[in-house]
């Protein structure tokens, strides 16, 4: 029950992402709201088609769609407001990319994926939405130069299967994966805090 609540709150946090970007390129509410869903779960969509997971879980669980929407709705609406705590946001954020790296990773094992595909499901599932934003608006992906978003994720899976070998039961797995790379994403945060205020 706890991993689907961070789940849903991690999808929503990137929805708000994909929201303000939508936002800030000057995006109509139809463009705001389709960056918020495609941030929200295009990681997902993604790695289950590659998979052959189809239809994909966010179509059988139509709930992620709801909340990728609930994001958009909210930036439209509450913008300011949020963007006054986008600290406490960009904790929801670390935590939602520690979840997805580490639930996409177990997916692709899950598969049959020998270690280099797991750890690829892993990454695609966290940082996969971001890039779609991306390139939707003509940037160049964010997480190929900043914010040690893929690396941290990439981290995260590579540990899920390294303790996969040593034979760990996956609950543990899953857990180890996901508090690594939201622990290496904070203190990325916190090093970039200090550096700014310095």
């Amino acid at each position: 029950m706890l991993l689907a609540v961070l789940d849903f709150a991690g999808t929503f946090v990137f929805a708000l992402s994909g929201a303000f970007k939508g936002v800030r390129r000057g995006l109509d509410y139809l463009g705001i709201t389709v960056l918020a869903v495609l941030t929200g779960v295009g990681g997902g969509i993604v790695r289950d088609v590659l998979l052959g997971a189809t239809p994909p879980a966010v179509f059988r669980d139509e709930r992620y769609l709801a909340v990728c929407l609930a994001g958009a709705v909210s930036v439209l609406l509450f913008g300011r407001t949020i963007s006054k705590t986008w600290n406490r946001v960009m904790l929801a954020d670390a935590i939602g990319l520690g979840l997805f790296a580490a639930m996409g990773a177990a997916k692709g094992a899950s598969f049959g994926l020998g270690p280099l595909g797991t750890i690829f499901c892993g990454a695609l599932t966290a940082v996969g939405g971001g890039v779609i934003r991306d390139v939707l608006v003509g940037d160049r992906p964010a997480v190929l130069y900043k914010g040690y978003y893929a690396t941290a994720a990439i981290i995260g899976a590579s540990l899920l299967v390294f303790l996969g070998w040593l034979g760990v039961g996956e609950a543990t797995r899953v857990a180890a994966a996901a508090v690594t790379t939201t622990s290496l994403r904070l203190v990325e945060l916190a090093r970039n805090a200090r550096s700014t205020t310095a």
